[in-house]
């Protein structure tokens, strides 16, 4: 069994920052790639960001210049670092891993619970 578990969403005001974490446990042999999604009311989840186990990111260009992925290989977390925070980033964060639970099976994609972002006055 794998878990992955979310913390530090809340509510924010405009401008404002906000880290979110995210650790997997369980039966991992080894993680490719960690990232987070999102989901606003009425929109289809979209990816926000995402890093390799080398160190390579990726952002959506809605948060480029505001939003800082990282990750600690060692204790199997990411993090997300959102700064600058807009209305329009308010939504249920959910946290990815692309593991292996074996050494012989194929890497999969693990989510988290989610966890709710809102940005507002």
């Amino acid at each position: 069994q794998v878990q992955l578990v979310e913390s530090g969403g809340g509510l924010v005001q405009p401008g404002g920052s906000l880290r979110l974490s995210c650790a997997a446990s369980g039966s991992i042999f080894s993680i490719y790639a960690m990232g987070w999604y999102r989901q606003a009311p009425g929109k289809q989840r979209e990816l926000v960001a995402a890093i390799t186990s080398g160190g390579s990111t990726n952002y959506a260009d809605s948060v480029k210049g505001r939003f800082t992925i990282s990750r600690d290989n060692a204790k199997n977390t990411v993090y997300l670092q959102m700064n600058s925070l807009k209305p329009e980033d308010t939504a249920v964060y959910y946290c990815y891993a692309d593991l292996r639970t074996t050494a012989w099976s194929e890497s999969g994609d693990y989510w988290g619970q989610g966890t709710q972002v809102t940005v507002s006055s």
